[in-house]
């Protein structure tokens, strides 16, 4: 396990990593989620052997500190992880975003080009204000202290054992603002900066997850989305052969 600083109080954000070759593939795990266990057996498939991993658990979240005082806003999130990749000595690497991963990685991108060279995006989320059915819709409903008194336990009691085994392990507090964060969106617009990025971009959608809201404005501007077929939002579970191939440049 590694580590590094992230704000000026000592905070750590830590990760996992796998030996290998460069250009490194960065993991980043979605709302209230641990990325070596949304994606470590992704990495581990023989396509993808021998490139260095890195399973890096955003602040509040998984084996990363959890400081009170921090905002948790897409944009902290984005530069306490430019302080893990900048410790670990990583630039241009492929970045593999889930949900609200896929949204951090989207910023990140956008404020720091040097550490970033492909975007691989698993159902990220592009604009602020998600529809009532997403979980962090439910979560950001909450006033901070109410979820933190109460709202986190109800929330874990309804989310059903799969994404509550994960989000156990993140703070309410972070959950929360993190939510919030999710919800607020980024300036620009995560669809915004993501429409002009200049590096390689795959968006992969759940088959069971609905239309991408204008799909074809997306790729007008060279973002390549690919519906995979079986799946819903968790598409590293549901389809894990297809999205090893998007990750490998092979899809």
């Amino acid at each position: 396990m590694r580590q590094a600083e992230f704000d000026s109080r000592g905070s750590r954000i830590r990760w996992t990593e796998v030996p290998g070759e460069h250009p490194a593939r960065v993991y980043v795990h979605g709302l209230g989620s641990v990325s070596s266990v949304y994606h470590a057996h992704i990495a581990a498939r023989p396509e993808l052997a021998g490139r260095r991993s890195l399973f890096v658990d955003l602040p509040g979240h998984g084996i990363s500190d959890r400081p009170a005082h921090f905002g948790y806003t897409l944009e902290d999130h984005a530069d306490a992880l430019a302080a893990a990749l900048d410790a670990a000595k990583v630039s241009g690497c492929e970045l593999i975003g889930h949900s609200m991963g896929g949204a951090v990685a989207i910023v990140l991108a956008h404020r720091r080009a040097d550490l970033v060279s492909r975007l691989v995006l698993a159902e990220a989320n592009l604009d602020p204000s998600p529809p009532p059915t997403a979980g962090s819709s439910g979560i950001a409903s909450f006033e901070e202290e109410a979820f933190v008194d109460d709202g986190y336990a109800r929330v874990l009691h309804s989310v059903g054992p799969l994404w509550a085994a994960t989000m156990r392990l993140t703070d309410p507090r972070a959950l929360h603002r993190s939510a919030v964060g999710l919800r607020r969106g980024s300036d620009p617009t995560m669809r915004r900066i993501l429409e002009e990025l200049p590096v390689d971009r795959l968006y992969l959608l759940g088959e069971h997850s609905g239309e991408l809201p204008d799909r074809d404005g997306l790729q007008a501007t060279g973002v390549r989305v690919v519906t995979v077929p079986g799946a819903g939002h968790n598409i590293m579970f549901d389809n894990p052969d297809v999205f090893t191939a998007a990750v490998a440049g092979s899809l």
